[in-house]
């Protein structure tokens, strides 16, 4: 392997879901400018909007996470549309 090519803040980051508040800690060279103390000690801190513990594929569960109304504005446009395919 060549010397001085992989990033220097390759570091363990804790991961925040913030839809249901679950973390995990991962290794990343994300930006972050929070931290957040677990297991009494202090980690980066990454927040997401979803992640495997909240999004409908992998819960099953058909709980939609939008904060800017972008569903609401697809199943308003396309209404219609949706109609015709249930009947």
């Amino acid at each position: 392997m060549k010397a001085d090519i992989h990033p220097k803040n390759y570091r363990l980051v804790v991961f925040k879901d913030m839809s249901n508040g679950t973390t995990f800690i991962s290794r990343s060279t994300v930006a972050t400018r929070e931290t957040t103390v677990l297991d009494g000690v202090e980690y980066p801190l990454y927040k997401l909007e979803i992640s495997n513990t909240s999004h409908p594929f992998f819960t099953g569960k058909m709980k939609l996470v939008d904060t800017a109304g972008r569903v609401d504005k697809f199943m308003n446009k396309y209404q219609k549309h949706m109609d015709k395919r249930k009947s």
